[in-house]
């Protein structure tokens, strides 16, 4: 059975650069490039874990979070991968609901490290 992993991400460097670390490392990858969309492929996918952009071009990551874990799919971890690397905003993700935040730019053994962290649970 392999895991499954979903990015919500409108960058398409990123989306290339992540899809290539996960289908390497053995992981079901699956992509969206808007919030709205993301959230649809989740309750479409069902994936095993989540990693949200927080500047998305509908809604924003944050936005996306909120809504995942307020439904059947709160259960599922969601990691914010962002470039947002401000003060206060690793605690913004966190209070939105996200399990864990990761700045941007995602190093492939930081991003796998942090991957198993939460698949091992």
């Amino acid at each position: 059975m392999s895991i499954k992993v979903l990015y919500i991400e409108d960058n398409d460097q990123n989306m290339r650069l992540v899809r290539k670390i996960l289908l390497h490392a053995g992981y079901e990858f699956c992509g969206a490039e808007t919030g709205l969309a993301g959230i649809d492929m989740a309750y479409a996918e069902q994936p095993d874990i989540i990693l949200v952009d927080i500047n998305l071009p509908d809604i924003d990551g944050l936005e996306v979070t909120r809504r995942l874990k307020s439904g059947e799919l709160a259960h599922i971890p969601v990691i914010a991968l962002t470039a947002n690397a401000m003060v206060g905003d690793k605690e913004r993700s966190l209070d939105a609901g996200c399990d864990a935040y990761m700045p941007k730019p995602v190093g492939r053994h930081d991003l796998l490290a942090m991957l198993e962290q939460f698949l091992t649970r």
